[in-house]
């Protein structure tokens, strides 16, 4: 037992690989999951459409429930697990968005307390905004730094 690794400020961060089959296991379960799902409609479905029929061919009505699953199970395992893939993908991406909204939120409320901060934000984003061509004197540079102001309704700071 390994007791002497490092905790970082947010603890003990899991590694690269034990995300990666995170992400695996909760595609593979949601793909199974609408597997289920999908199998199970089309089975009710025959069922209500052979349900006259199946009162006199017990036996054929079993048998053709357990064709259709087992045919359901084939055409849709495919479907099923590109179709989990996006979904995961999808909320993967929703989450890192709403997580970088939040930390950006974070930063923004730090930095309005924090003229350094401020100061290296406001550097920052004008090194972004405009970097075809660097400021000559310091006119440009407060020019800019007022439009970028104006432009981006920060003047109530």
């Amino acid at each position: 037992m390994n007791t002497t690794t490092e905790k970082s400020v947010l603890g003990q961060m899991p590694s690269v690989p034990a995300i990666s089959a995170t992400s695996t296991t909760s595609t593979q379960n949601l793909a199974l999951w609408l597997l289920a799902a999908g199998v199970a409609a089309l089975v009710v479905l025959v069922d209500h459409m052979i349900d006259g029929w199946a009162d006199t061919h017990v036996l054929a009505s079993w048998l053709a429930l357990w064709v259709v699953a087992v045919l359901a199970i084939l055409a849709l395992r495919g479907v099923t697990r590109m179709l989990a893939q996006g979904v995961i993908t999808g909320l993967d991406n929703w989450s890192a968005g709403v997580a970088r909204r939040r930390a950006d939120e974070r930063l923004w409320a730090m930095a309005q307390t924090d003229t350094r901060m401020m100061r290296d934000l406001q550097t920052a984003m004008d090194r972004a905004e405009d970097t075809s061509s660097p400021a000559a004197d310091l006119t440009t540079l407060m020019s800019r730094r007022a439009a970028r102001i104006l432009k981006n309704r920060m003047h109530y700071i």
